[in-house]
């Protein structure tokens, strides 16, 4: 029998692209966050990727319990901490993918 999932639950993938130069600085910004992040009502899993293809992308794969937790982290101070640094640290503006589980 396969787990069921809530519908309500949130997935999504976020890609940051450092600046040339800015790559450990993005790291180092996105780990600092990570675990009081992961202690928020509502965060089932917040996990951050470096990518094997381009060192300089980070991922991040996110699962919300309903999409009131995700609100409350995109207005929360742990992300406002790191997105004050974005001009500093992207290349490329925060992209975000939100997901829908199909299997």
């Amino acid at each position: 029998m396969s787990p069921t999932f809530p519908p309500e639950q949130i997935q999504l993938v976020a890609h940051l692209t450092a600046k040339p130069g800015r790559e450990q600085a993005l790291v180092d910004a996105i780990t600092a966050i990570v675990p009081a992040v992961r202690r928020e009502p509502g965060c089932i899993a917040y996990l951050a990727h470096s990518s094997r293809e381009d060192p300089g992308t980070v991922v991040m794969y996110e699962v919300w319990a309903d999409q009131t937790a995700l609100d409350a982290h995109v207005k929360g101070a742990n992300l406002a901490s790191l997105a004050a640094r974005f001009d500093d640290l992207l290349s490329v503006p925060l992209r975000v993918e939100p997901l829908r589980r199909i299997a």
